[in-house]
C-alpha cells in the first residue's frame, strides 16, 4: 500500500506547497466566486421570497465556475512548468497521480467555498451554519473534482483547453449540481434531512461510480 500512498501524498503535498508559496489558485477561485455573488446581489432584489428561490442556484453557479477555473489551472501549471513529463516518468502509479491531483483540487475548492459562503450568506441574509448544506457541498465538490481531474488532464493537451473543459465537464456533472441545488434549497427552507435523502443518495452514487471509473480511465488519458 505504501507504493500508492507515498507517491499520492507526495503529489498532494507538492501542489499544496506550491499553492502556499504562490496563492494563485485559491485567490483566483475566491475572486471569481466573489464576483459572481456580488453581481447577482446587485442584479436581484434580495427580498426574502426571491432569495429563497434563487439563492441555491446562485451559490452553486459561483462554486461551479470558480471550481472549473481551478481544475483547469491544475494541469496547465504541470504542462507549462514541464513537470508533467516528470510525473509520467516517475515510478508512481497512475492511480496515485490521479488521487493526489484530485485531493489537491478538492481541498482548493473546499477552501474557496469556506471563504465565499459567509460573504454570500451576509449579502443575502441567510443562515451561516447549515449542516445539510455543508454535507452536500463536500459530497458534490468531491464528485465534481473526481470527474474534473480526468477531463482537465484530457483538455490540457488540446488547443482550446479553456473551452474544452467546460464542454466535457458540465454535461456529465449535471446530476451533482441538480442534487446540490435541491438540497441547498431544502436547507434554506428549513427542511429536515429526510426531505433531501434521495438527493444525497444521487450524489453519493455519482461520487462512488465516477471515482472508480475516473481512476481506471486516468491511465489511458495520460498515455494519450
Amino acid at each position: 500500500m505504501s507504493g500508492f500512498f507515498r507517491p499520492m501524498a507526495a503529489i498532494l503535498w507538492k501542489d499544496l506547497l506550491l499553492e502556499l508559496r504562490t496563492r494563485d489558485v485559491v485567490a483566483s477561485l475566491f475572486i471569481f466566486a466573489l464576483l459572481v455573488v456580488v453581481i447577482f446581489n446587485f442584479a436581484l432584489d434580495p427580498a426574502p421570497e426571491l432569495v429563497a428561490v434563487t439563492a441555491p442556484g446562485i451559490v452553486w453557479v459561483a462554486f461551479a465556475f470558480s471550481g472549473m477555473l481551478g481544475l483547469n489551472r491544475g494541469f496547465v501549471m504541470e504542462k507549462e512548468q514541464g513537470t508533467m513529463d516528470g510525473l509520467l516518468l516517475s515510478p508512481a502509479g497512475r492511480e496515485a497521480i490521479y488521487v493526489g491531483k484530485l485531493l489537491a483540487s478538492f481541498l482548493f475548492m473546499v477552501l474557496m467555498e469556506i471563504m465565499i459562503y459567509p460573504v454570500f450568506a451576509a449579502l443575502f441574509n441567510l443562515p451561516f451554519f447549515l449542516p445539510s448544506f455543508i454535507a452536500i457541498s463536500l459530497a458534490s465538490t468531491l464528485g465534481f473534482a473526481a470527474v474534473g481531474t480526468v477531463f482537465s488532464a484530457t483538455a490540457v493537451n488540446t488547443r482550446s483547453r479553456d473551452i474544452m473543459l467546460p464542454l466535457l465537464l458540465m454535461p456529465v456533472t449535471v446530476p451533482v449540481f441538480l442534487g446540490a441545488v435541491k438540497v441547498t434549497g431544502n436547507a434554506l427552507a428549513g427542511e429536515g434531512w429526510a426531505a433531501s435523502a434521495s438527493w444525497f443518495q444521487l450524489v453519493a452514487i455519482f461520487d462512488i461510480l465516477f471515482l472508480v471509473v475516473a481512476a481506471f480511465l486516468f491511465e489511458y488519458v495520460l498515455e494519450e
